[in-house]
């Protein structure tokens, strides 16, 4: 991954499975996937606006240009600092249907049916993107709503350039699209590196969100062709469903690593606490000692992510409608005691790794993108259609495709979804439930400065993959490249 201006990105950078663009106006930048989505934002920011206006920017310009992850029809998780230093976070996680049940992905036997939940309108869960993006702009935006969708609409209207990798990313998919919308849908079609992708339709929807806001979406006349589309594919998503979707304001994950302040997201994301946990049980053991990738630093970070993991599957789940036990399992004596067993010279099988006993304390599929103003403010996204291009549903008529959330459900405890990661109760499908994620945006403080804004695609190695990387930069000294590329 190259990123340039590699002196300011000593405090900011994020992780992409693709090359990650940044662009830098005086005393801000912005990073994402796509030079012509930083632009755009940077270009906001030259206009007068925060880092907030700069997100919601940014992120309608991915849903043109970056249309396998960004979205309008998918959700996503914020977390930010205020330039008074004040933290929090906006979850607009997707949500199952009214209409969806425990075992909507099972046989009559009770075995999971194959790609029920991975492909077509049963797989998707009710969007929040564009909800999430327009209460954030109610609390925080300094712009006109108008000015702030307008650039994604040209940027439709004008169209973006095939990348190589992008090139390579329509070929792989382009069977499913077809198989799924049929010969002519959109990007069924052949494109190549280097070609021109004009899309007016998408530009129309963009106009009317522009022009009603959140209902430009949620209701009228996309709310009509979204569920219709849904209903054409089998899927249970109505007019109802999208009426009383709403983003939560959330209290992040925060915590301490020595001498770094640390804050995430929190449930329904699980990639707070697990950040937490994992920080939390490998600081007696003083990783900075060993070699960077040495036998020991990667034994003591796989033995503490096999734990973080099975605490994951066991208690994390959406807090509307499970108890998540979060400071329990952020608990230092609690944290000690998982790794009680832990040897340096036995790698322990993750079948033989239990969760935690409480009884003793009361991917090219994600993208991720990092803000800062000039003003100090920060924020931290991550947003997702959950795989590539999600269900690949596509909107015909509304130019978008649809996201395949409901996967990240246990469709039945033990067995997996499409990330491997096994699940219990706690993330079982319910009506108006999110699902759990693995996404983890998050902002780090070193001495009460900004260090890093960072967060990652890659499902279940999100993680492992900003875990890792902040190790890197700060036990191991390396520069933002270094750590991001070790």
């Amino acid at each position: 991954m190259n990123i340039c201006y590699k002196t300011l990105l000593f405090f900011i950078f994020s992780i992409f499975a693709c090359n990650s663009i940044i662009e830098k106006p005086v005393k801000a930048a912005v990073v994402s996937a796509r030079s012509e989505a930083s632009n755009i934002g940077v270009e906001i920011m030259g206009k007068g606006g925060n880092a907030f206006d700069a997100m919601i920017a940014t992120g309608l310009a991915l849903s043109v240009c970056y249309p396998n992850a960004g979205n309008i029809a998918g959700g996503g998780f914020l977390v930010y600092r205020t330039s008074d230093g004040k933290y929090g976070s906006l979850d607009y996680r997707e949500k199952a249907p009214l209409l969806a049940t425990k075992d909507m992905y099972l046989d009559s036997v009770g075995n999971v049916i194959p790609d029920k939940s991975l492909i077509g309108g049963l797989a998707i869960g009710v969007p929040g993107t564009i909800a999430g993006l327009y209460e954030v702009h109610k609390r925080f935006g300094s712009l006109s709503w108008e000015e702030l969708v307008e650039p994604s609409i040209n940027l439709a209207k004008k169209g973006f350039v095939v990348t190589k990798k992008q090139n390579q990313s329509f070929r792989s998919k382009r069977a499913e699209f077809i198989s799924v919308n049929g010969k002519n849908t959109f990007f069924g079609r052949d494109y190549e590196e280097g070609d021109i992708v004009v899309n007016p339709i998408y530009a129309k929807t963009l106009e009317l969100i522009q022009k009603k806001g959140k209902s430009g979406f949620y209701e009228g006349l996309n709310a009509e062709r979204l569920v219709n589309t849904v209903k054409q594919k089998g899927g249970i998503i109505s007019k109802q469903d999208l009426l009383k979707y709403s983003p939560i304001w959330r209290k992040p994950i925060q915590f301490k690593y020595k001498e770094l302040n640390i804050t995430s997201m929190s449930p329904p994301s699980s990639g707070g606490i697990c950040l937490g946990q994992l920080f939390g049980m490998i600081e007696p053991y003083e990783i900075g000692q060993y070699d960077h990738n040495s036998l020991e630093s990667i034994q003591l970070m796989v033995e503490a992510e096999r734990r973080s993991y099975a605490d994951r599957s066991e208690y994390l789940g959406d807090p509307d409608f499970v108890d998540v036990p979060a400071n329990l399992i952020l608990d230092s004596v609690y944290l000690r005691n998982r790794m009680i067993n832990f040897d340096w010279n036995k790698a322990t099988l993750s079948s033989e790794i239990k969760p935690g006993n409480l009884s003793f304390y009361e991917s090219d599929e994600t993208t991720h993108y990092s803000i800062i103003d000039k003003y100090g403010n920060a924020v931290s996204v991550t947003t997702t259609l959950n795989g590539s291009y999600g269900s690949k549903v596509y909107v015909e008529d509304g130019g978008y495709f649809l996201n395949n959330e409901m996967d990240d459900f246990s469709s039945k405890p033990g067995v997996p979804n499409m990330f491997g990661l096994l699940g219990s109760y706690a993330n079982s499908i319910l009506p108006e439930k999110r699902m759990l994620s693995s996404m983890t945006p998050t902002i780090v403080e070193k001495n009460k400065k900004l260090y890093m804004i960072i967060g990652s695609p890659g499902g279940s190695k999100i993680i492992t993959s900003v875990f890792q990387t902040i190790l890197n930069a700060y036990e191991y000294n390396m520069d933002i490249q270094d750590a991001v590329n070790s």
